[in-house]
């Protein structure tokens, strides 16, 4: 088995022969203080990894680039989810309009209507947050 980490593998060398030499009593403090290291060790490299992402995350934001999961506020998507259900409205409207009449195609628009009413009060919702956001950490 080849060790990834040499210098864990020399306290871990080092625990191993320390527990041979006092004994199985002390094998709870051995072990403890054995992980203790393992945890410093893995909590020092998720800080790591963390401020890694957090300063990609803020060059992206500074270059203006749309960070990853962000949310979709832009008005070319926006446009997009509009003309796409406007176009799957035409044979929801027709499979409506067979089924229930005129009664079916208003129910039919109501929900596309209601549909992109969401979608676009949920984009400037989220535009809105960001500003206050981004207003708190100005301060």
């Amino acid at each position: 088995m080849e060790a990834r980490d040499p210098e864990l593998k020399k306290e871990l060398d080092a625990t191993l022969h320390a527990r041979r030499e006092l004994g199985e009593e002390y094998d709870a403090a051995l072990v403890d203080s054995f992980l203790g290291k393992i945890e410093q060790r893995l909590d020092g490299t998720v800080d790591r990894r963390m401020r890694r992402h957090l300063a990609e995350q803020q060059m992206a934001v500074a270059r203006g680039a749309r960070t990853p999961g962000s949310p979709v506020d832009s008005w070319s998507e926006r446009f997009g989810f509009g003309v796409i259900s406007l176009i799957l409205a035409i044979p929801l409207s027709a499979i409506a309009v067979v089924n229930a009449d005129l009664t079916g195609l208003f129910v039919c628009w109501a929900g596309i209507f209601g549909v992109n009413a969401v979608h676009a009060l949920r984009g400037a919702d989220l535009g809105r947050r960001r500003r206050e956001r981004s207003s708190e950490w100005d301060d």
